[in-house]
């Protein structure tokens, strides 16, 4: 809470809200204070615009040029035109060609055009002076070269025409040129008087009355209220009841996710690890749009926020997920800007989210459910737009554009669960996908050294499968489980039937009470085991689980013909009991498929009384106490067991005699 809270904007928050083209809810509202009406932005750009088009541009003249050309038009004007024609080399001639050169020269000659109109007035600065004149009066390299031919045509000079035309081709050079730090600083002048507001509201004037449509100047009205209202409230006086407000809402949020996830997800809730990593992953969102709002709120629909659903429903479920996705949106409607259409379009697009994806570790069903996400985003947002604006026109694609990146974005959830995984000791499908595979090391350890037992986890975890499926349990995290569980029996595979031959039973030499000390320590092994190979716990949960509390009632039996008083506790495993409903189909799987290699001549009716009998026995031994499973399910998965043991006997219909 106090991290999301400091990472809040610290402002008032305006109590009315209010769409463009909707009805006004609330009674009619007089302004509470003067306040100044707000330009919009578009308003503002015009004002700027209009005075970037019609500010002067300042010009600056060189006057080191023209005097150079005068120079040289004296000095070459005797030694080229006067030796064309001595008795034409004559005072009136030279001064034509002076006239005409300080005619070239009076706004000078641009050193490079511009897109200015010709009428369009400048100022030329010369020297410590600014002459005010049009951007058309001063002269381009083609208009002086029209000029000077022009000018000796229709004088008595024209049989020199060639001679002036080389010398002026020489003399005349560009002196005019555009001074863009100040007319730059100029338009900065201009820009900064520009006004963001456009009259104002007086103390207790209507602004709009209950049932008007909040559009026009309505609605710049009260958006101008609403950031004077906001800028008001906030100050250092009240700076900490602000803060303190924030924190009772964000508290109440975090308090319902907490209850809901304790009342839900008990064993999520004793769990800090996961606990820490759910709110992580709220902070962490909460975090990133923040840093986008403050950067550029514009930028919003950006953040992949359904990365958090997705994240969550591949470690926990789907309800946790969707119950915490709402959460965060609800939080983060005290930053993003149009709340309410922010809070409608996440939310809608979690529970697609949410409703699209399963089995997340194929790739094919995350692109599909991006997919379907990216399109929800798309249309609402078209929806919306229409309800704000009452056409398609003037979609804004940008945003649009915003949508597709974040579904891109949503695909890194997959480097993102496997991180998780290792920083926070998770498991998700993905890794119980690789976990099923048999060709992993510890799977061929396993069917080397107790083949037998092997074939009894492949048996379990089909039959285990299937009962998942049926009562909506995680199916893949059952068949992992039920291929690891008997991992313990690597440690001495000769003590476990399964893995007998015919020659002899090594528990012959051995005392009951030895036997069952060896049959009991394969749990105690077998989570050895695991850890050393770096199993996730959810899996050697199983391992601990699938016996639970049960008696080695074969040896205790044993026991008890040479010794009435034998302790039960000698016989019985450590436990835990199995306490979800995973575990609890482990142990009724692996008690079935073992005791079903003791049937001779099954039939389907011996089968039902079979399985009955089993986990009937289970039951009233209380294995399944703490296991958040109902006898509806139980039953379900005894049809699944009779169905599949009938299926692997190949039992036909029993016929009459």
């Amino acid at each position: 809470m106090v991290l999301i809270v400091y990472l809040f904007p610290k402002g008032g928050v305006f109590k009315y809200e209010f769409i463009k083209g909707k009805p006004w809810q609330y009674e009619n509202l007089y302004a509470p204070f003067d306040f100044a009406i707000a330009k919009t932005q578009e308003d503002i750009d015009t004002d700027k615009k209009r005075i970037t088009e019609s500010v002067i541009p300042y010009f600056k003249y060189d006057t080191v040029i023209p005097n150079n050309a005068r120079d040289n038009y004296n000095r070459a004007f005797r030694e080229n035109l006067e030796t064309l024609d001595q008795s034409s080399a004559s005072r009136k001639a030279k001064l034509f060609g002076r006239i005409l050169l300080n005619d070239i020269y009076r706004y000078g000659v641009l050193q490079e055009t511009y897109s200015y109109d010709k009428k369009r007035q400048i100022f030329l600065n010369k020297g410590n002076k600014a002459e005010a004149i049009t951007y058309g009066q001063i002269a381009t390299p083609n208009a002086v070269t029209q000029l000077i031919n022009s000018r000796i045509e229709n004088s008595e000079y024209v049989k020199f025409k060639s001679g002036y035309v080389a010398l002026f081709y020489d003399l005349v050079k560009p002196n005019v040129s555009l001074d863009k730090k100040l007319t730059q600083s100029t338009l900065d002048n201009e820009l900064a008087q520009v006004l963001s507001t456009r009259g104002g509201v007086s103390k207790g004037s209507r602004i709009i009355a209950k049932g008007e449509v909040v559009e026009g100047d309505r609605l710049q009205i009260l958006n101008s209220l609403k950031a004077e209202y906001q800028s008001q409230v906030w100050s250092d006086k009240n700076f900490y009841w602000i803060v303190f407000g924030y924190s009772i809402l964000v508290s109440l949020a975090l308090l319902m996710l907490l209850l809901f996830i304790k009342k839900y997800r008990p064993e999520i809730f004793k769990n800090n690890t996961q606990i820490t990593f759910i709110a992580f992953n709220v902070l962490i969102m909460v975090l990133i749009t923040t840093l986008v709002v403050k950067y550029k709120s514009e930028y919003i629909y950006i953040v992949p926020i359904c990365i958090l659903p997705l994240i969550l429903k591949a470690f926990f479920d789907s309800r946790l997920g969707l119950f915490t996705h709402v959460v965060t949106i609800l939080i983060l409607g005290f930053v993003v800007p149009n709340s309410y259409e922010y809070t409608f379009l996440q939310i809608i697009a979690g529970i697609v989210t949410i409703l699209t994806i399963s089995e997340s570790y194929k790739r094919a069903n995350l692109f599909v459910s991006v997919g379907q996400i990216t399109m929800i985003y798309i249309l609402a947002y078209i929806a919306f737009h229409i309800i704000h604006e009452g056409s398609i026109s003037d979609i804004d694609w940008m945003t649009i554009g915003l949508f597709v990146i974040s579904g891109f974005a949503t695909l890194i959830v997959h480097p993102l669960i496997y991180a998780y995984e290792k920083v926070f000791g998770l498991i998700s499908d993905v890794s119980l996908l690789e976990l099923s595979d048999t060709n992993s090391s510890l799977l061929k350890e396993l069917s080397d050294k107790a083949p037998g037992t092997f074939h009894h986890s492949l048996n379990v975890a089909n039959i285990a499968e299937a009962a998942a499926n049926e009562i909506g349990a995680n199916a893949m995290l059952v068949r992992v489980g039920a291929l690891y569980h008997d991992i313990g029996k690597m440690t001495n595979p000769i003590y476990f039937t399964e893995n007998q031959t015919a020659s002899g039973n090594a528990h012959d030499v051995l005392s009951s009470g030895e036997s069952a000390k060896i049959i009991i320590n394969h749990v105690i092994r077998g989570v050895e085991i695991a850890k050393k190979n770096k199993l996730p716990d959810r899996v050697i949960d199983f391992i601990r689980t699938h016996h639970g509390t049960s008696t080695v009632y074969y040896f205790y039996t044993k026991a008890k013909e040479v010794n009435e008083n034998v302790a039960i506790e000698d016989f019985q495993y450590p436990g835990p009991k199995p306490f979800s409903k995973e575990t609890a189909i482990l142990m009724m799987s692996d008690s079935v498929e073992a005791a079903s290699k003791s049937l001779k001549n099954p039939t389907s009716s011996l089968i039902d009384s079979f399985v009955e009998k089993i986990i009937n026995k289970q039951m009233e031994n209380g294995q399944f106490l703490n296991a958040n499973i109902t006898f509806k399910e139980i039953q379900q998965i005894k049809k699944v067991f009779k169905r599949k043991l009938t299926n692997i006997y190949h039992l036909r219909i029993e016929y009459p005699e």
